[in-house]
């Protein structure tokens, strides 16, 4: 029954090429009775694609990490994330208080369900006696991160009601993007990568010690990374910048080391995706020192405003090509070995788009150009991944059928 959240994970991922496309042209002024919708877009990839695959995903492999059978499937999780995430996708271009808020506390119940249902599971006894590092398994990283995803939900929703002022946020719209990323993305893909890493990689991760390290320099700097601009103070922001980029470099060390010189994984686009989709973390980091020192020729407001776009394409959909077949195979085609996803093409596309994204804010002059090129060059990097999974569901739904006929044909 997980299959449901990655059907709707992959409608989403169909969604958000379309809207990539829409972008493309409105910035291109082809289509410019058609305004392009910034946050939709932004959400469909994650409130869309990423967060019903993540709603699949995280108990599933919790309970394989801990030796239990397969969790039962949640109807009431589904049913309210979905209709959450419809009804925020239809308030927000409307600017529809009631639907926005309406959207978010759905959104805000499912996630807290989930977070109860992981809380409550623990390595069943054969697998506390074959594997003593089950505490270290991905489960604190997907409750950390969802929580700070109950924080965006909530500064983010605050965005159309004055919340912020209420709750004295000097900058509401950083502080919600900054917990979603930092917090929600960035926290859960890292439980992802360690949860994963030995059926991909076909071995542990380099130093397995090393996670509860980890992971607390993450939720540290998530933490200080939210209340930089909740209190627009450096005192916080910096120090979560050095914390969590820490972790991160610290994790991707993990994943490397055990690799080297394994030819067959490098031969493949899976584990580039994954690894250079960091590399758009640290784009704006580079830049934040400059934008607070005010140095001459860094278009701080136009780098605010067009960073948030670059991040989600270049790093979350770019995680997206490599772990969402991975998903996919795993719950379509459990027969088969499942393996990162992804295709060199995309790989080349997606990461010219978030040159071709930086180089807008730079150049004002090409700015529209340059804009619209970038969407078009991920909305094009997307299309093989799409094809990717509907392979993946179509062979999957295909099996489905020679089962039911199999079953059809011994009764009879």
């Amino acid at each position: 029954m997980f299959n449901l959240y990655f059907l709707m994970s992959a409608l989403f991922v169909l969604m958000a090429i379309l809207a990539a496309a829409d972008a493309s042209l409105t910035s291109l002024n082809v289509l410019p009775w058609f305004n392009g919708l910034r946050w939709v877009r932004v959400h469909l990839i994650t409130l869309g694609a990423m967060t019903e695959a993540l709603f699949g995903a995280l108990p599933l492999l919790t309970a394989l990490h801990f030796n239990r059978p397969r969790p039962r499937f949640r109807w009431d999780i589904w049913l309210t994330l979905n209709a959450g995430l419809l009804t925020l996708l239809i308030g927000i271009p409307i600017v529809n208080q009631a639907l926005i808020f309406t959207g978010g506390t759905l959104i805000f119940t499912a996630t807290t369900l989930l977070i109860i249902e992981l809380s409550r599971m623990r390595p069943a006894a054969r697998a506390k006696e074959t594997a003593p590092s089950a505490g270290h398994a991905g489960r604190p990283f997907y409750i950390a991160g969802l929580s700070f995803f109950l924080l965006g939900i909530i500064i983010g929703t605050g965005l159309w009601f004055g919340w912020g002022e209420a709750l004295r946020i000097q900058v509401p719209l950083e502080a919600h993007i900054h917990a979603n990323n930092w917090g929600l993305m960035a926290l859960v893909f890292a439980g992802l990568i360690i949860d994963t890493y030995p059926r991909w990689a076909g071995r542990p991760l380099a130093w397995p010690r090393s996670l509860p390290a980890i992971f607390w320099l993450m939720v540290f700097g998530a933490l200080g990374l939210v209340l930089g601009p909740w209190f627009q103070s450096s005192y916080f922001t910096v120090p979560g910048l050095v914390m969590h980029l820490g972790a991160t470099f610290w994790l991707l060390l993990n994943v490397v080391q055990p690799l080297r010189g394994q030819r067959a994984i490098w031969s493949a686009p899976g584990i580039w995706h994954l690894l250079t989709s960091y590399f758009w973390i640290i784009a704006p980091v580079m830049m934040a020192p400059l934008i607070l020192l005010g140095v001459a020729g860094i278009p701080g407001p136009t780098i605010e405003q067009n960073a948030p776009q670059a991040l989600i394409y270049g790093w979350v959909f770019q995680f997206g090509f490599a772990m969402l077949p991975f998903f996919f195979r795993r719950a379509f085609l459990a027969d088969e070995p499942a393996q990162l996803g992804g295709h060199w093409f995309s790989l080349i596309v997606a990461n010219l788009g978030g040159l071709f994204l930086w180089a807008s804010i730079f150049i004002e002059p090409w700015h529209a150009t340059l804009h619209g090129i970038a969407y078009a060059l991920w909305a094009a990097a997307a299309v093989p991944i799409a094809i990717e999974l509907w392979g993946i569901v179509r062979r999957g739904l295909a099996r489905l059928d020679e089962v039911g006929e199999a079953v059809v044909g011994a009764a009879d």
